[in-house]
């Protein structure tokens, strides 16, 4: 039924894209792929490629982003970034900083399926320095997960003080040694013994002692440690306002959590900035555009 009616929208004298948000934004992404089966079954074609041939501009990337599987998703995302007219660092370190391992392995084997290129080696090729260096680690995917020493957290911390106060390139190594390898139950305490050691928060730490996409990308890996939603609450918030709007960033986070953590960062985004999501995305956005991102986003009454 649905895989007819999104025929319908799209191969009639014009597209009724009411149709296709009603659809594709009220299913979750397992229901979406069964609709490409059946869509492809019943005329031969591939929904992605009508909904690109038939759409345009910012509303045909939510729609085509709807479509993919979250590691399809991640993977085409991270091409985009690397391999688009300019290296979109910001997108790589939401992406990498805040994946579990098992996501990392799952958007690598996307990754290469979809591109047939490796993803460290296009890190590795695309970008430079210690953000690169601690790009690569995430992107290996093995930090300990489940496992707490407190026994080593105050050895940890005092290696993050002496590598905020040293900053040659072995400590910088060993700082993105601990904050992508130790698992987030450990970096818990190594954050509260930093905190005894220093009399300093770390994320104000790394702020003090470094600069550039490396210390964007360290002290996104310890809010993400600390409490994604509130990261990417911050982050939707940054791209609405701090940069009139970014289209990109707005569409990633709501396409990629959708299924996992919206609902929260709705929660944090409303306590810590005092307007909810919804109503700053109606503010800014415009539209059919404006109407796909609200049907993800939802919304309380009070919202609206």
């Amino acid at each position: 039924m649905d895989a007819q009616l999104l025929g319908g929208a799209l191969q009639g004298i014009s597209c009724e894209k009411d149709v296709l948000i009603d659809i594709l934004t009220q299913r979750c992404n397992s229901q979406r792929l069964m609709i490409a089966e059946a869509y492809r079954d019943m005329y031969g074609r591939d929904l992605i490629t009508d909904l690109k041939e038939n759409l345009s501009h910012h509303f045909k990337e939510v729609m085509v982003g709807l479509m993919y599987p979250p590691a399809s998703y991640d993977a085409h995302e991270l091409w985009h970034a690397l391999k688009g007219a300019d290296i979109e660092e910001k997108c790589l370190i939401d992406i990498l900083a805040s994946r579990s391992n098992m996501e990392i392995f799952q958007m690598k084997e996307a990754y290469l399926m979809q591109y047939n290129n490796d993803l460290q080696q296009d890190i590795d090729s695309e970008t430079s320095g210690h953000f690169k260096e601690t790009l690569m680690n995430l992107a290996q995917g093995t930090r300990m997960e489940g496992y707490a020493d407190p026994s080593t957290a105050a050895q940890d911390a005092m290696i993050l003080w002496e590598a905020c106060q040293q900053k040659t390139g072995e400590h910088k190594n060993m700082l993105q040694m601990i904050l992508c390898n130790k698992s987030y139950q450990q970096l818990w305490m190594v954050f509260q013994e930093f905190q005894n050691i220093s009399g300093q928060d770390i994320v104000d730490a790394i702020n003090e002692c470094y600069d550039g996409y490396f210390q964007e990308l360290l002290v996104a890996i310890v809010l993400c440690v600390r409490d994604k939603p509130s990261y990417f609450a911050y982050r939707l918030y940054s791209a609405i306002h701090d940069f009139g709007f970014h289209n990109k960033t707005v569409i990633r986070i709501l396409i990629a959590r959708s299924e996992i953590d919206l609902m929260n960062i709705r929660q944090r985004y409303k306590e810590r900035y005092g307007k909810s999501l919804f109503h700053d995305i109606k503010h800014f956005a415009s539209g059919h555009y404006e109407s796909a991102l609200l049907a993800i986003c939802a919304g309380d009454a009070e919202d609206y």
